[in-house]
């Protein structure tokens, strides 16, 4: 089939790589003009350095952006990884229009931060979703989901990278296959069902050990590699990876007092929180990088007794 990509980073290039590794024809590949001192964007270099034509405009609203999809008389598109917004006036261009990959299992988690949310959100199955794109976020008819289950210590980037990632890029071929062939179903959302949650971002992954240690190991997960969960040491910010939770059933067990640090090794350091502690395996201090437990204490002179977050 011809096609055109629309997207970017790691998740668009494999998406182009997979295409291009089966035969098809990529006509061109739109991708969002980088930032000024922003990495090159790896779908771009990949794109240019295979001989196809690339295009960064603005914004896909531009007549210009719709006049270049006409000329390239494609199939369909394939819109991986876009944070542009793409209007109905651009995605009904392709012969058989424009498909969308979204990880998580939709209507549930629409929005940008959408593997970050299931994971702390306590979720015990998320996926992925290949649906038609509408003027409305993450709204359109589904055509083909996956679904993976999560771990109690799974992560984000255990969920993303092992599953959501290669999935995705497995169920991009498998739809595009099935809308050019006349295949497919196409399921309107049920809204009953619907969510939305924006970012994930800093002020969003802040520890608060307070809380109950089940949704302190959630939040630490579920923002691991990123944004990275944190909580502070001296006003000074620290990130917290590789979390387990150790949860107490007796009254009066739980040791020290929330966000205290009650026992340090080489590879755990141990935080109290409501209803039991937190074991952590890495710490990521703001004027430094990540460490082992008994690394950081060593560098960062904590012990036993320290409290975070104070």
């Amino acid at each position: 089939m011809k096609i055109a990509i629309i997207g970017q980073q790691d998740f668009g290039r494999a998406v182009l790589d997979a295409f291009l590794a089966r035969g098809d024809e990529v006509a061109g590949v739109f991708c969002a003009p980088e930032k000024e001192g922003a990495r090159p964007d790896v779908l771009r270099v990949a794109a240019q350095a295979a001989g196809l034509r690339v295009f960064q405009f603005p914004n896909l609203k531009a007549v210009q952006a719709h006049e270049t999809l006409k000329a390239l008389s494609v199939d369909i598109g394939i819109m991986a990884y876009v944070l542009q917004f793409a209007p109905q006036e651009f995605v009904n261009i392709p012969r058989h229009g424009t498909i969308q990959y979204h990880p998580s299992l939709l209507p549930k988690y629409r929005g940008p931060s959408s593997i970050n949310w299931p994971l702390i959100c306590s979720e015990t199955e998320t996926g992925l979703t290949i649906f038609r794109p509408t003027d409305g976020l993450d709204e359109g008819p589904i055509l083909l989901q996956k679904s993976t289950l999560v771990t109690d210590n799974d992560t984000l980037g255990t969920v993303y990278f092992d599953r959501l990632f290669p999935m995705g890029v497995a169920a991009m071929l498998e739809a595009a296959d099935l809308v050019v062939a006349g295949k497919h179903q196409e399921v309107a959302q049920d809204e009953s069902k619907a969510s939305y949650e924006g970012w994930c971002r800093t002020a969003e992954s802040k520890i608060n050990f307070n809380h109950n240690v089940r949704l302190i190991h959630d939040l630490i997960r579920g923002c691991d590699p990123a944004p990275g969960a944190w909580t502070t040491l001296a006003g000074k910010k620290v990130q917290l990876f590789g979390s387990k939770k150790h949860r107490v059933r007796t009254f009066g067990a739980v040791k020290g007092k929330p966000g205290e640090i009650t026992a340090i090794t080489d590879a755990a350091l141990f935080i109290t929180a409501h209803g039991g502690q937190i074991e952590v395996a890495m710490l990521k201090h703001e004027d430094g990088k990540k460490l082992s437990p008994a690394e950081f204490a060593a560098f960062y002179n904590i012990a036993p007794g320290t409290v975070l977050g104070s």
